[in-house]
């Protein structure tokens, strides 16, 4: 695995972004006492490497009252890497953790009912090979979410028959 430098400039363009993601270029230069330009050429930069992004992330509040949940999945080791790739994959999964403890994988998505939850679970998680046991957990309030951390969009939510609902996108 290749592992990626960055300098120290670039840290904190990063870090100014991950603070305020609508910061202005010329903000971020006076507060790094640096040029507009030399900011401009360092964002594009790093777009192009792909180390950063912009996205909007909408709350997933507004996606007609959906469950966040959490999904423990113990796993033959062997298995592992090819099971969080699988799972990764799956629009409706916003996250894959590997682990260590009681889980060999964590995988989150919203649904907005619990019979979808269900149905996802016995359908296309506890299907692929490896997976021995999944533990569901689910959210009933949030006391702290940071997208930059996980971030989970209404795009991952499953309408009534267990499919990516797209419309959940436009309501608000």
């Amino acid at each position: 695995m290749n592992a990626i430098s960055l300098d120290e400039q670039d840290q904190k363009i990063i870090e100014a972004f991950s603070r305020d993601g609508r910061a202005s270029n010329r903000q971020i230069a006076q507060e790094l006492e640096v040029t507009e330009g030399t900011i401009r050429t360092r964002v594009k930069r790093l777009q192009r490497r792909g180390l950063l992004q912009f996205t909007a992330v909408r709350s997933f509040k507004f996606a007609g009252s959906p469950n966040l949940v959490m999904m423990g999945i113990h796993a033959d080791q062997s298995s592992v890497p090819e099971l969080a790739e699988l799972l990764a994959a799956m629009p409706d999964i916003g996250c894959v953790v590997v682990m260590l403890g009681r889980f060999n994988l964590i995988a989150m998505g919203l649904f907005t009912t619990l019979e979808q939850v269900d149905t996802y679970i016995n359908t296309r998680i506890r299907t692929l090979a490896g997976v021995k046991h999944v533990e569901t957990s689910i959210a009933i309030h949030n006391v702290k979410y940071r997208s930059a951390i996980a971030r989970i969009t209404t795009a991952n939510v499953l309408d009534t028959n267990g499919n990516a609902d797209e419309s959940a996108e436009d309501s608000e």
